[in-house]
Order: C-alpha cells, then structure tokens, then sequence
C-alpha cells in the first residue's frame, strides 16, 4: 500500500461536490480517495473498511485538530484517471476498488467500492467514472469475501461467500462439498485479464452440476474456458437437490467430457 504522503492532483472531470468532517489529528491530501468512518461518520483518508465518499479536492490539514474541527472538500462524482494495478485495455466497465486513499485494483477483497472503468489510458493507467453512495458493488450482496490462488476443498463454513481466483494453475480444483441440507450459496468469480485463468469447479463423485445448456453428469467437473476468459467471469453455485447442484453462469463455460 502507499497511502499519500503530499498532495497528488489527479486528471478529473468535475462533478458533485460536497464538504465532509475530518477524524481529529490527520491530513487528507488532495487527490486521496476518501473514506467515511461507519462508526463516527467522519471523513479520512480511505481506509478498506471505509465507505468510499470520494476524492479530496484541496489538502485538508486537521494534524492539530479535534474531529470535525476541519471539513474536506470531496469531489463526489466524476470521472478520476487512477493507477490500477494490471489494469489492461479490455477492462472496459469493470469495478474497481481502493485498498488505501492511493492505491487501486479489482480484487474486491479487503477494498472498499469507487466505480468502474471508463476508458484505457496506457497499462495499469484507466479513467474510472465514480459517484460515491450512488453506483453500486457489483458485489455488495457478498460481504464475506476471499482470494484464491489455487487449489481449495470447501466445506460447509464457506457457503455464503464469494471467492476471487487469481494467479491460478490451468486445472487447479476448486472442490465442492457433497451435496447437503441447509448448505448455502457460492460465488466463484475469475478476477484476472483476459485470457489467463481457468476455472474448474469439481463435485463430489455422487453429486452434478446443472447448468444453461450443459447436461448433469455425476462427478463431471465446470470448467471455465480460458481463451475467452473476462475478468468478472463467475459461477454462483446453489444447492440443488439431491442429485446435485445448479449453477448460474457468466462467461463461457463447459461441462468435462
């Protein structure tokens, strides 16, 4: 992480502005992406567990003073160009989240929600369009949320919780629990470029995975084609019955011959 140390003005459309109480003894730079404190509703520099309220327009210097003593001035909306980690040109309209008041990628994973992608600017260089409270997280609904790097076996803990596969090996296996009551949903989700991940999601031997347009067959992977890969691909994995579980997808996936 690199959380502003001095001012760093960014390029910016102008949009909706709004003034924000500052926590006591801090400094919010101009251009820190900024976050508000669920607990007191003060603004400081974002922080993961943050809500995103914006960029700092003009450095707000509250080091010496008690919380409030001081307001920032936000740009709430707009269109900001930011450093994102591995951002590619066919990222166009993905969602991108700060980890920090500097430093941005698209792992939702321990990142608090700025916008998504406008337009490509040279690698690891986008223009997000961004209106704090009002565009929503894709993935909002999954507040438990982890990254992956290759193989996992889940159990029934990890129902309810959406997963971000990066960096995985070609035939890694994500193995599902046998199908049981009371188990809750999955989300799987590829969340590197295009082109470079492959998904295979493994069911028990006695259990199947349903899908549009791929037929059920006990012990028969999902597997995610990696040539055509987005990043944002995913599975979100329901319970089914008793023969096995249902799947919704997005991108283009097939069923193991």
């Amino acid at each position: 992480m690199a959380t502003l140390a001095v001012d760093k003005p960014r390029a910016e459309q102008l949009g909706m502005q709004s003034d924000i109480p500052v926590i006591a003894s801090d400094i919010i730079f101009e251009g820190a992406a900024v976050g508000v404190v669920d607990a007191t509703g003060h603004a400081r520099p974002l922080n993961a567990a943050d809500r995103f309220a914006g960029f700092c327009l003009t450095r707000c210097d509250n080091s010496a003073g008690a919380a409030a003593a001081k307001n920032v001035k936000v740009l709430v909306s707009g269109k900001v160009q930011l450093p994102v980690t591995g951002a590619v040109i066919t990222d166009l309209g993905q969602p991108v989240y700060a980890s920090d008041d500097d430093t941005f990628s698209f792992v939702p994973t321990g990142g608090a929600f700025v916008g998504f992608v406008d337009r490509f600017v040279s690698a690891g260089v986008v223009i997000v369009a961004f209106n704090a409270g009002v565009l929503t997280d894709p993935y909002g609904l999954w507040p438990i949320r982890e990254t992956l790097t290759g193989i996992k076996t889940f159990d029934a803990q990890d129902c309810g919780k959406a997963f971000f596969c990066t960096a995985a090996a070609d035939g890694d296996a994500l193995t599902l629990p046998a199908i049981a009551d009371g188990l809750d949903d999955i989300l799987i989700v590829a969340i590197d470029a295009f082109g470079t991940t492959q998904i295979k999601v493994d069911p028990a031997a006695a259990d199947s995975i349903r899908a549009a347009d791929l037929a059920a067959v006990d012990n028969k992977d999902l597997l995610l084609t990696k040539a055509t890969q987005r990043r944002g691909d995913s599975v979100r994995i329901y319970l089914g019955d008793a023969d096995g579980y249902s799947a919704s997808i997005k991108g283009i996936w097939t069923a193991e011959a």
